[in-house]
């Protein structure tokens, strides 16, 4: 592609606004900047498209958004889904957010696709949820999910409730390569499409259908009558957390939800955090101020578009972030004791978590019966999962995560859910003050229980418009040249992208019953993991660690190994 030629090309175009128009004329005299911006196309994947906002083809704006939702719209006439029509679509708080999903049903309505249009920023899985309720044959979600300000995205979503699956993401993205941004693309104004009938917009009708599932999955409201004095902090980071966390909790029965009012409001720029991530125990620093005030045991954080959850725990007189695969084995060891005290545990009981997510996970399934399964990362693997055991009855549906703070619990959304994670939470807590136990408490007691485990993500960040080019030769290196060890002897090499399992002694290989993916699980000697995956949505290539033991000291200094060996082999 001659980037200054379409470069040009927008410059001149009848179609392209003037505030865009003024943005690109400011950059005239950076070649570099121009050339990051129309070298390339931002690439349409499984999680859709994420970039900067930005005038140009690798930015996210008007065009790439509506250029992606006809590629989106000739998918959908060319499918047949039964009982299946129109989009559904919702937005999160992010700058610019409302404005794009405006155009995304503008352009679906000038293609002749009736659209469900929430009326106001909404959480993801609400979206997940809503569009199977209206039957629809596709979902648009615009959001960056915790992405910091400058950032926004597109996420897809298909008829079963879950992101769109990679045959589709394909042909959208080969829809928008054969067409043109500017000449092929059918538009029509968002209010028009309304007044026309195209457009049917969605409010608290859908909320009260979609609160109603989520407070299904409580597994003990008594706990929550019975610790009714139990604190929580509650913020949303300025997100679409703000009006359904706090309504279902009190719903629930809470009675002492304190919300952290600055970060009540919700705000695209997110002014009192860098970044809006509920795993960064930086973002919690006004809610711990409130925790200390208010003398509370438990804070909970959810992200800009309501899918990942994150908590801060009291240990004594410190606060303490637990890890998205401690909040992870916490809700599933606690979903499976106290079904099984109410009696409601399913006997065909099993659990789903992605395969770079705690093997802690895995332990604790076997211990108690629950069959454990593991899927690639992407929460549309635990959505397949969920939609193959209803049609097939082989297991009952318990409760599926990943360790980047996603969580679900139930079959009525396919997708991470921080509003039924935000209630099974607190539920928790009050679950386990009544045995005057902190969730501190029960974290050191589960691994007295189970094994000592620790985990640790690192991500190495690649920087420029070709950081894509750099993640992929890091990853063509490793293949070319396997390490021997990375702190301990490797004795097996999983290699996602060929779907071989191979013995790193005898060369033997078998598969690895999982879909093709860009990934390199290494299996360690005394159990220990390393995996290396690049980002489907990040310039990031990410670095897995799992360490077992038989302490929390021994599982620090083998972690430490692996970590220091792994940052040796993997550059940026």
């Amino acid at each position: 592609m001659d980037y200054k030629n379409e470069y040009n090309r927008w410059l001149e175009s009848s179609v392209v606004d003037d505030e865009t128009k003024q943005e690109l004329c400011a950059i005239a005299g950076d070649e570099k900047e121009i050339e990051g911006r129309f070298s390339k196309l931002l690439d349409f994947g499984t999680a859709g498209l994420r970039g900067i906002m930005c005038a140009g083809l690798f930015g996210m704006n008007v065009y790439t958004v509506r250029y992606a939702t006809q590629g989106l719209a000739d998918l959908i006439k060319n499918s047949e889904v039964e009982g299946k029509s129109g989009v559904t679509i919702s937005y999160d708080s992010r700058n610019n957010s409302p404005l794009f999903a405006r155009e995304a049903a503008g352009v679906l309505a000038a293609n002749g696709i009736h659209v469900y249009f929430f009326e106001s920023l909404r959480p993801t899985p609400e979206l997940s949820f809503a569009l199977r309720e209206t039957n629809s044959i596709a979902g648009i979600n615009i959001t960056a999910s915790h992405n910091p300000k400058e950032y926004n995205g597109y996420k897809v979503y298909w008829a079963d409730g879950a992101q769109l699956p990679p045959e589709h993401a394909a042909e959208v993205a080969d829809s928008m390569k054969r067409s043109d941004i500017f000449e092929d693309v059918k538009t029509m104004d968002f209010d028009e499409a309304k007044e026309a009938g195209f457009i049917t917009i969605l409010g608290e009708e859908m909320d009260e259908k979609y609160l109603a599932r989520v407070l299904e999955q409580s597994a003990s409201a008594k706990a929550v009558q019975d610790a009714a004095d139990f604190k929580l902090i509650f913020t949303p980071l300025h997100g679409t957390g703000y009006k359904l966390v706090p309504e279902v909790l009190k719903r629930l029965g809470a009675k002492n939800i304190i919300t952290v009012p600055e970060q009540m409001v919700i705000d695209g720029d997110f002014p009192t955090v860098a970044s809006p991530n509920p795993d960064n125990i930086g973002t919690f620093g006004l809610a711990i101020e409130l925790a200390k005030k208010y003398d509370a045991n438990l804070i909970i954080g959810t992200d800009p578009d309501g899918d990942r959850c994150g908590a801060v725990v009291r240990n004594g007189d410190e606060f303490v972030m637990l890890s998205g695969n401690q909040i992870g084995v916490l809700l599933l060891d606690y979903l499976i004791q106290a079904k099984r005290e109410a009696g409601t545990l399913a006997a065909n009981s099993a659990a789903v978590k992605s395969v770079v997510s705690t093997i802690m996970a895995n332990v604790i399934c076997e211990k108690n019966d629950i069959t454990p399964v593991e899927v690639l990362t992407g929460f549309k693997y635990i959505g397949e999962k969920i939609k193959e055991w209803e049609a097939n009855g082989e297991h009952t549906f318990l409760f599926g995560f990943e360790e980047s703070n996603g969580y679900l619990s139930g079959t009525y959304a396919r997708d991470k859910d921080a509003v039924v994670a935000s209630m099974l939470l607190y539920e928790m807590a009050c679950y386990y003050a009544c045995k005057g136990m902190t969730l501190y408490e029960v974290l050191q007691e589960m691994y007295r229980k189970y094994g000592f485990f620790k985990e640790e993500v690192i991500s190495i960040q690649f920087e420029g418009f070709d950081a894509q080019d750099k993640m992929a030769a890091v990853m063509k290196q490793l293949r070319a040249e396997p390490p021997a060890e990375i702190g301990f002897p490797i004795e097996k090499i999983r290699d996602y992208s060929t779907g071989l399992i191979t013995d790193a002694a005898t060369g033997a290989t078998a598969p690895t019953g999982l879909p093709t993916a860009n990934m390199l699980f290494y299996e360690l000697a005394g159990g220990s993991k390393a995996i290396v995956r690049p980002s489907g949505t990040e310039p990031k290539v990410k670095l897995y660690l799992m360490a077992q033991g038989d302490s929390a000291a021994s599982c620090e200094e083998t972690l430490k190994t692996i970590k220091d060996a792994l940052l040796g082999i993997v550059k940026a």
